[in-house]
C-alpha cells in the first residue's frame, strides 16, 4: 500500500524532505519500462536536422456549425466519469492521469540562490506557465507544503526571486539531469554540465544554453490541503513576475518582439517520462464577426442557452 505521510507523520518516521520525494517516486512509477535502456536501444536515432513544416488544417473546407472535422466520429464514443476522490483511489492516479491528460506541458526550468547566497538549485517543473503579459506574470506549482519545500521553493521563498528557462532541444538531456534526487548540497549546475550566466534584476543565474530566459520576482504563494487527507499539505502555487527577458539573438527578431520556433526548439512535458518536440505547425485565422459570410451565420445566430 502506497504510504501517505502527513508532515506530522514525516517527522514521527524521521524521514527527511529528499527521502520522502525519493519514496513517491518509487511510488509514482513514471518509468513504465523494466529495462529502458533496452527499449532505448531499440529505437531510431535522433533526427538532428528534423524540417519544420507548416501543414494544412486538417479540413480547410470546414464551415460555420460543422463540429468536428472527423466527421462525427467523436460523438460515437462514450465517456468514464472519474471522481478524483473515490473510495480507494490513491492522489498518485490523479497527478498521473493530469500529466498525461493535459499535454503537451510547458517546462519551466528554475534556478534560484539561497539567502546566503551559498547554495544554488536548477530543477524542471512542468506545473509552469504565463498567465499574464502586462505585466508579464507566470505561476509554479511545487508539490509539497511550505514544511516539505524543495530546495528551489525554499531558496523563492527566502529570496522572492527566480530565473525561469526555456528548456530547448540541445540540452535537454541535461536538463532532464538535474531531477535526480541528489542529497541536499549537490549542485544541479555541476553534475547536468549547464552553464550559469549572470542576471540583471536577480541574484540566481540563468541558464547560459537557454535561448529563452525570464528573470522573475515572487508577489505571493498559496499553500493546498489534501482533500482526501486533512492537514496534509500537497501543494504551493506561486505567482512570479517577469522582471527581465533574456533572448538569444539569433532566435528574435528585430524588435525583440517574436522567436522563431526553428531556432527556440522548445522542448514539452508529456506523460510519463516522455518529452515532445515541436515540429510540425498549422496556421488557422482567427474568425471576426463581421467579416464571416452572413449566409454561414444567419442560421447559426442564436441566444445562448444550455444544451443549445
Amino acid at each position: 500500500m502506497a504510504k501517505n505521510f502527513g508532515n506530522d507523520e514525516q517527522r514521527a518516521h524521521g524521514l527527511s524532505a529528499n527521502e520522502l520525494r525519493t519514496d513517491a517516486e518509487k511510488i509514482i512509477k513514471r518509468n513504465p519500462h523494466p529495462d529502458f535502456g533496452k527499449v532505448q536501444a531499440s529505437r531510431p536515432d535522433w533526427r538532428e536536422h528534423s524540417e519544420r513544416i507548416f501543414t494544412k488544417v486538417k479540413d480547410p473546407n470546414w464551415k460555420p456549425g460543422q463540429g468536428g472535422n472527423d466527421g462525427g466520429e467523436s460523438l460515437k464514443k462514450e465517456h468514464v466519469e472519474i471522481d478524483p476522490y473515490e473510495e480507494g483511489r490513491p492522489a498518485t492516479f490523479n497527478y498521473k492521469l493530469l500529466i498525461s491528460g493535459i499535454i503537451p506541458r510547458f517546462i519551466g526550468f528554475i534556478s534560484t540562490i539561497s539567502e546566503d547566497g551559498k547554495s544554488t538549485n536548477l530543477a524542471p517543473y512542468s506545473y509552469t506557465t504565463v498567465v499574464n503579459h502586462d505585466p508579464p506574470i507566470f505561476v509554479v506549482g511545487y508539490a509539497g507544503g511550505y514544511d516539505n519545500a524543495k530546495d528551489s521553493l525554499k531558496n523563492l521563498l527566502d529570496t522572492k526571486e527566480c530565473v525561469i528557462n526555456v528548456i530547448s532541444e540541445h540540452f535537454i538531456e541535461a536538463a532532464n539531469f538535474t531531477s535526480i534526487n541528489a542529497p541536499y548540497g549537490i549542485s544541479e549546475w555541476a553534475i547536468s554540465g549547464l552553464h550559469p550566466a549572470a542576471c540583471t534584476t536577480v541574484k540566481a543565474s540563468r541558464v547560459k544554453e537557454a535561448i529563452f530566459s525570464i528573470e522573475g520576482k515572487l508577489i505571493e504563494t498559496k499553500e493546498f490541503e489534501s482533500r482526501a487527507t486533512p492537514g496534509k499539505k500537497t501543494g504551493v502555487l506561486a505567482i512570479i513576475e517577469g522582471t527581465r527577458f533574456w533572448a538569444r539573438e539569433d532566435a528574435i527578431n528585430k524588435d525583440k518582439n517574436i522567436f522563431d520556433p526553428a531556432v527556440l526548439r522548445p522542448v514539452s512535458r508529456l506523460g510519463g517520462i516522455s518529452y515532445g518536440r515541436t515540429t510540425e505547425f498549422c496556421e488557422v485565422l482567427r474568425p471576426d464577426f463581421d467579416e464571416t459570410k452572413k449566409g454561414e451565420l444567419e442560421h447559426l445566430i442564436k441566444p445562448k442557452a444550455d444544451q443549445q
